[in-house]
């Protein structure tokens, strides 16, 4: 893989029950590369015999993107008040998913880019609020 000093890639390791995989990545190709292993290990837990389940004491682990859960936050209407980086990370923490701020960072700026959030300020101090109420 070459690398562009601007475009350094990104690692994202994840660990999902008791799979785990690692990614490197150029920052915009590293969402569907996330996106595609979960569907697949996601597919995968749906088909798992029942018999396995119910050996399992666990729950069922929860696949799901970090852009995903920004967007429920979303849905929920929680940036109906602009929120930094920071009160975005920590409401990922406090629900239960642990993403690396950089991920966070990515995530918020591709829902920008897609017109669901719009960014308020200066950067480093960036706030981010709903562009659209959620339909």
């Amino acid at each position: 893989m070459t690398q562009n000093p601007q475009n350094p890639p990104i690692k994202v390791k994840m660990k999902i029950g008791e799979i785990e995989f690692e990614i490197e990545a150029q920052p915009d190709q590293i969402q569907t590369a996330v996106d595609r292993i979960l569907t697949t290990i996601t597919d995968r837990l749906k088909n798992t015999n029942l018999s396995q389940i119910a050996e399992r004491p666990a729950p069922l682990p929860r696949a799901e993107t970090c852009r995903g859960v920004i967007q429920k936050l979303w849905e929920e209407n929680w940036f109906s008040q602009p929120r930094g980086l920071d009160d975005v990370h920590t409401e990922l923490a406090r629900k239960g998913f642990h993403y690396d701020r950089t991920a966070v960072a990515h995530a918020l700026v591709d829902l920008v880019k897609d017109n669901i959030l719009t960014r308020i300020g200066k950067p480093r101090r960036y706030q981010y609020a709903q562009k659209r109420p959620p339909s």
